[in-house]
């Protein structure tokens, strides 16, 4: 049996500029941070000539064409070429649609270990790629590059997506006092709302290709936000970083109606009189986390935790999309 594992991850800045729509025409700019929360695949021969797929539903098929979890079926069928017939499981340690880019962490960790499967070696670029390929080229889904890289590479890292589809990914130079002190101070609550991001992304895409001037000026700004915030981290301005992260929040809510609503902006308000330094919304909007900068750990863990949110700790991981065990 082979066991892979896929990070999660929790973006800092520039997000929504690696979609197509937008960096091919004016390049997008990404950092983004890999936690220790995980996509989980389990693969091994199956004991018969059927594909069995399992995650929240049970698929037993004779071709991988037959498939209807769209993101297995694809990864099979890029990958079907010398593979024998498999039982596959995914399990994660959050939900779908929590904006923690799930989607891109069970393509990587699939992937990985199809590759695995098959005994091939596959850096890091090449297997975000892949997963790339598969959501925005063959499933035509209005997603971005960013969370198949972070995926796969794992830390801290700044991500330039260049018009001719090129990514140049960059660790962040972070010092070590930094680091922990950042660790320690990000904090996650979940609202208890999940949601596709396809809808909200489709808009942004739409409007983008459409050249309407107010998104594209919108995902201008949120770019030079992604090179502020890299600059105050790389400088070790943890108070600077919050601050831009309160900015790229006010800047993403008026990108589309369906950003926030009043609950998700009454916990944000909340944060911010309770010790919270910055905070936003984790991906593409509309409910999953709310991530909040503080110097104030436990009083703000007691006022949200008092309005009901669960929060998740989470550390950084380093190891990026991986195999386990094998």
């Amino acid at each position: 049996m082979i066991m892979t594992r896929s990070p999660l991850r929790i973006s800092l800045g520039g997000g929504g500029t690696d979609l197509p729509s937008y960096y091919r025409e004016h390049g997008g700019f990404v950092i983004a941070a890999a936690i220790n929360r995980y996509v989980y695949i389990t693969l091994h021969e199956a004991f018969g000539d059927k594909w069995i797929l399992k995650y929240s539903r049970m698929e037993v098929v004779d071709r991988v064409e037959e498939a209807n979890h769209p993101l297995m079926r694809e990864a099979l069928r890029l990958m079907s070429p010398g593979l024998p017939t498999l039982e596959i499981t995914s399990l994660a340690d959050i939900p779908s649609g929590s904006g923690l880019g799930s989607s891109g962490s069970f393509l990587t960790a699939l992937l990985r270990g199809l590759h695995a499967v098959k005994k091939n070696f596959v850096p890091p670029i090449e297997l975000a790629e892949q997963a790339c390929h598969i959501e925005m080229d063959v499933l035509r889904e209005p997603v971005g590059k960013q969370d198949p890289y972070i995926a796969s590479f794992g830390g801290l890292a700044s991500f330039e997506f260049l018009p001719s589809g090129q990514v140049e990914v960059q660790p962040l130079r972070v010092d070590a006092a930094t680091l922990d002190s950042l660790e320690d101070n990000l904090t996650l609550f979940f609202t208890g709302f999940t949601r596709t991001a396809s809808e909200l992304l489709r808009d942004q895409d739409t409007r983008s290709k459409g050249g309407d001037q107010t998104i594209i000026d919108n995902l201008h700004f949120t770019k030079q936000l992604g090179y502020e915030s890299k600059k105050a981290l790389e400088g070790s301005d943890l108070r600077r970083f919050a601050e831009l992260m309160n900015v790229h929040w006010e800047r993403k809510r008026v990108r589309s109606g369906g950003m926030s609503n009043a609950r998700i902006d009454a916990w944000y308000e909340l944060a911010r009189r309770n010790g919270a330094l910055g905070g936003k919304l984790i991906g593409a909007g509309g409910g999953g986390f709310l991530m909040f900068y503080t110097e104030d750990k436990t009083r703000l863990r007691q006022v949200m935790r008092s309005a009901g949110l669960r929060e998740v700790r989470v550390r950084f991981d380093f190891d990026g999309t991986t195999v386990v065990s094998q």
